[in-house]
């Protein structure tokens, strides 16, 4: 591993990990932080997890509109999760209409615009999301794992950005 210094170097050596402070990584930082490769494909488990939270659900009627502009009408009779996190909190504004989220273990589209602090997602049924639950955008263990990959298509940005921009305003934790 490429460290910044040799206190670094030695403190990872009492870990087990060899590092150095020059020349070159021997380890692919995509393989290292579970990002997908130039190919969108993951080859190793995610170590970043975006989520968000169901606010609120409301049913919504065949011709319904939902987020500015009205970007998406329900083409049946369905109910949306407003859920917390839009591109302030690093859910590209690109990702409305084009990009689903993992809610009770099932992929769920993101509808309408994403907006600064939520964005909507059609969750087809009254039992399909509740109040509080969480939504996982990427990352992980589950459905939503790969999506990063999905999200670099879409928007043309690459992996790194898009976990950057997601670090600049959300809330971090650690999970083991």
């Amino acid at each position: 591993m490429l460290v910044d210094s040799a206190a670094e170097a030695e403190a990872l050596a009492l870990e087990g990990i060899a590092a150095v402070t020059s020349g070159s990584a021997d380890i692919d930082p995509a393989l290292l932080y579970g990002l997908p490769d130039a190919d969108g494909t993951v080859r190793t488990r995610p170590v970043m997890r975006l989520v968000g939270r169901v606010l609120s659900t409301k049913p919504l009627k065949a011709g319904d509109a939902v987020s500015y502009g009205y970007t998406h009408r329900a083409i049946a009779d369905t109910t949306a999760a407003l859920i917390t996190g839009g591109y302030a909190q690093g859910i590209v504004r690109a990702l409305g209409n084009a990009a689903h989220v993992e809610i009770r273990g099932t992929m769920r589209p993101i509808v309408g615009r994403v907006a600064m602090d939520v964005c909507v997602v059609d969750v087809e049924s009254a039992d399909g999301a509740a109040t509080g639950d969480e939504v996982t955008y990427f990352g992980g263990s589950g459905a939503a794992g790969p999506n990063l990959a999905r999200w670099i298509s879409v928007t043309g940005l690459s992996a790194g950005e898009l976990i950057a921009v997601a670090g600049a305003h959300a809330a971090r934790r650690w999970e083991a």
